[in-house]
């Protein structure tokens, strides 16, 4: 985090100069967008205006957003890039307190002693975490700050070490910053569990069917809640060790970290002191122009009270930020009200709500989506001719969100049902929102806004997403908006006849789609070619790997033959995964999870014998990890002696077909769902694609396999198979769509065959299936023309090229293990084979090891020239 010593000495002279200056009390998000705004403002020829910011804490303004991120690493959350403090007429005071406020004498009086004088004083001062009056609530964590959040993954960290096994956390409070602190214990390997009063979690912001299908999602992940009750007291050893919470229920859970994350308390004690009205439940009254009751007192973000309450969102701190700028520059702005629309990722599940998100309306009607067995929930709430938009909840799959927003008060241009993705609808293309929708509600920025920057309207067009989002600032705060804005950029562009490039990077002019069919047509078989003819230059990390892709794709040849290997990612290079220690991960292939004992046991004792952390994974594979680079061909040659190959983890390419057990075995299976998924694994094993792919085969329409959730998903049916395409979670997760009905295996095969051949053709550079799907020129329908009517006329072109695949395929390690010159890429020093690289160190964790931390590598002496190899006889060894 960004600290810093700035004084106020040049807030005090505006002030004897007689220029305007406006004093700040609080460093957070709302005081940071008040001085951005003033000083933009003031660059524009507006009034010179002074700024003094007086944070508590010692750091510049940052995201409070954002402190899971900081729970799982400590990243830096300074907003912007700092060079707002170092403005003329600018100023944060860090690590000092505002003590009282002299309004007769219009001066602050910090805690260092010294008084600065205002012309205007604005009150951001923020909350604080509520505390429930409990016995033992000393005791208790809270999550509010940089300081709290880097205090609980120290103590996680220091109690794990101390007692050699996981802390166990329990978080009081259900809400948005309760879900992330339970979701950021867990994600350090902590035990954690939730006590919220209400029903359901979230409740203040999702209804019961959105609250109960994340409550399935975060209790899946091993989060243990408890529903409906409060704590009665936190438990705690005579040395105030804490040991348990005590619930109003008469249960007891056991803890050694509590946190409570129950609300907010407006810290107004400032304004209470010198008679500032204030709200009778807390908060510093103001009206629609942010004025409080005191003359030339202002008052913004989470301390201003508005209709009575006070509100913990960025968007309404921001806009009131903006009406102050406004107002001390001489103009007329008016808070526009609370918009309270919230999309966050919580415990790595995708929420969202905005509007009427209760059908509080009178006449309201909702539009639901519900499949509870996978935890996705879309609602729309709808006025009662089903025409105008009135809100929404997403839990699960929160993917129409960025584009229903805007719409919010307005008339659909569709159905409602047609804007429900997770049902595997898909909304009218071509779809423009007006001028006055709003895009980016954390910035105010409308879609009128987006197309005057992209225009020229206010100097220098913009014309692409980076400088857009400089200039017009949406998409610069949380970034939930910025699918939208690149959509409206592109559309703007094409219709201004300005070509929107699609060239891979500087040196291929191409698309990557029009590369790979120049490259089929020609029949190109090196790299060299390739380059030699449509590339300048030497290439770069963009344009190599989709070169090397390509042409594995056509070609099936070796990856790393026929000039090939220097093109491919760190991970292709060394046939597995990097981890974060610069060991590499091994994953066999397991087709659809089936293993046989002995196969087990072959996993088990290499593990054993090479000291590998191994884990089963939601692929039903297993990996290990922590092989070192010359350790890998010795580890993969007992593996393909044992009858495994490659499970191509670290291409991109087909990653698993995840199968249940189907007919074989359970009772409500209706097809042999594991043979068909190993017929498909082993058909497109290797197949290398624009992105990783995964298939799932469900045996019922239990959907065990989660096939929905995969870029191909096979579902049996009594007659056959339904086929789902263009799936897939992650970062942006989405529901595969249905492509066919109760078909036969022979047929089911065609289609995957041309379906994935027409992605690999015509995808662009890293898309995953379910973008390529949505771009297409009308959508899913197109995809049906194509693979299962043939509109094009490929069909058996596309089946060509993978039974091409399927005849040519070899397993990439059994290929490296057979050939000396192969093997020769596999060692950490050139001269100095057999030696491991010293710097990789392990330390014991549940049994296994994992690798060390930076505080765990010891102190001595640093190495200024790294290690040294010695290049003549006598063992290797480290030296100096």
């Amino acid at each position: 985090m960004s600290e810093t010593t700035a004084t106020a000495s040049r807030g005090t002279d505006d002030c004897d100069q007689g220029r305007r200056h406006v004093v700040v009390i609080g460093g957070g998000p709302a005081a940071h967008r008040l001085a951005d705004s003033l000083r933009a403002r003031r660059e524009a020829g507006g009034p010179p205006i002074g700024v003094t910011v007086i944070a508590e804490e010692p750091y510049l303004p940052y995201d409070r957003v954002a402190l899971s991120t900081r729970l799982a690493a400590p990243v830096d959350l300074t907003l912007g890039d700092g060079t707002l403090w170092t403005a003329a007429d600018v100023t944060c005071e860090t690590g000092v307190r505002a003590d009282a406020i002299d309004l007769a004498g219009r001066t602050v009086t910090l805690s260092d002693g010294r008084s600065l004088p205002w012309d205007d004083l604005v009150l951001a001062t923020g909350s604080s975490a509520t505390v429930p009056p409990i016995p033992g609530a000393a005791a208790g964590r809270v999550y509010r700050t940089v300081d709290d959040v880097d205090r609980l993954r120290a103590e996680i960290d220091d109690f794990r070490e101390q007692h050699g096994r996981p802390a166990a956390v329990v978080v009081v409070g259900g809400g948005l910053l309760g879900l992330e602190a339970a979701g950021g214990a867990l994600a350090l390997g902590a035990g954690a569990a939730i006590v919220h009063s209400g029903r359901w979690l979230m409740s203040s912001q999702l209804d019961e069917g959105a609250g109960q299908a994340l409550g399935r999602v975060i209790d899946g992940k091993g989060i243990r809640m408890h529903l409906g009750t409060r704590p009665s007291e936190v438990l705690t050893a005579p040395s105030g060790r804490v040991i348990g919470v005590a619930l109003q229920d008469g249960t007891t859970i056991p803890a050694d970290i509590v946190v409570f994350s129950i609300g907010i308390t407006p810290r107004d004690e400032l304004a209470r002191a010198v008679g500032i009205e204030v709200a009778p439940r807390g908060g510093v009254v103001i009206g629609a122009d942010c004025r409080t009751s005191a003359p030339g007192v202002w008052a913004i973000g989470e301390v201003a009270a508005v209709d009575g309450g006070c509100v913990g969102l960025v968007a309404p701190a921001n806009a009131m930020a903006e009406v102050v700028a406004d107002r001390v520059s001489g103009g007329a702005a008016e808070f526009p009200g609370v918009d309270d629309a919230t999309k966050l990722k919580l415990a790595g599940v995708d929420v969202a709500s905005f509007g009427d998100a209760f059908a509080r309306t009178p006449g309201a009607l909702e539009v639901v989506y519900a499949d509870p067995p996978r935890g996705l929930y879309q609602k729309l709430v709808v006025s009662a001719d089903a025409k105008t938009l009135l809100g929404g909840v997403f839990v699960g799959d929160a993917a129409p969100y960025s584009g229903l927003r805007p719409l919010l008060g307005r008339e659909l241009p569709a159905e409602p049902v047609s804007f429900l993705s997770a049902a595997g609808a898909e909304p009218p293309a071509g779809i423009e929102l007006p001028d006055d929708a709003q895009v980016c509600s954390c910035n105010a920025v409308t879609a009128g806004d987006v197309r005057g920057w992209i225009a020229g309207d206010h100097g220098e067009a913009c014309t692409d997403i980076a400088t857009l989002k400089s200039c017009s600032r949406a998409g610069t705060q949380c970034g939930s908006c910025v699918p939208l804005v690149k959509k409206i950029l592109d559309t703007e562009l094409t219709k201004a006849g300005v070509a929107v490039s699609t060239a891979l990077c500087e040196h291929v002019s191409m698309s990557r789609t029009e590369l790979f069919e120049a490259v089929r047509v020609l029949g190109l078989q090196t790299a060299a070619e390739v380059f030699e003819r449509f590339a300048t230059g030497y290439g770069c990390d963009v344009c190599k790997p989709v070169v090397a892709s390509v042409l594995a794709t056509q070609t099936n040849a070796y990856i790393l033959d026929a000039g090939s290997g220097p093109l491919q990612d760190t991970n292709d290079r060394a046939l597995a995964n990097m981890q974060k220690d610069g060991t590499y991960s091994v994953v066999p292939r397991i087709p659809a999870g089936e293993i046989s004992p002995a196969k087990l046991k072959v996993i088990a004792d290499v593990a054993d014998r090479y000291g590998l952390y191994t884990k089963i994974t939601g692929g039903l594979r297993i990996d290990m990890f922590g092989a070192r680079l010359e350790q890998l061909p010795d580890i993969w040659r007992e593996l393909v002696d044992a009858g495994f190959e490659s499970g191509q983890a670290y291409g991109k390419a087909l990653r698993n077909v995840k199968s249940c057990v189907g007919s074989t075995w359970c009772r409500f299976g209706v097809q042999d769902s594991v043979a068909m998924a190993i017929f498909l694994e082993e058909r497109y094993r290797g197949l290398r694609s624009p992105h990783k792919f995964k298939m799932g085969v469900s045996g019922c329409a239990r959907e065990c396999a989660e096939a929905r959730a995969k870029d191909v998903g096979v579902i049996a049916t009594e007659n056959g198979w339904n086929l789902y395409v263009g799936g897939n979670g992650g970062f942006q997760p989405a529901h595969a769509q249905l492509l066919a009905t109760d078909i036969d295996s022979e047929t089911l095969v065609r289609y995957i065959d041309r379906y994935l051949m027409y992605y690999i053709r015509t995808a662009e550079r890293l898309q995953r299936t379910a973008r390529w799907q949505e771009e297409l020129d009308g959508g899913l329908d197109h995809v049906r023309a194509v693979v299962c009517e043939d509109s094009l006329g490929i069909a058996a072109e596309l089946e060509a090229a993978i039974a091409t695949h399927v005849e040519g395929y070899e397993d990439e390690w059994a290929a490296t293990l057979r050939d000396p010159a192969r093997l020769r890429r596999f060692r950490s020093f050139v001269n100095a084979p057999d030696t491991p690289d010293p710097t990789i160190l392990r330390v014991p964790e549940r049994e296994q090891t994992r690798p060390a931390a930076p505080g765990e590598r010891g102190s001595g002496p640093v190495p200024i020239a790294g290690a040294t190899i010695p290049v003549g006889p006598g063992r290797a060894s480290r030296e100096g």
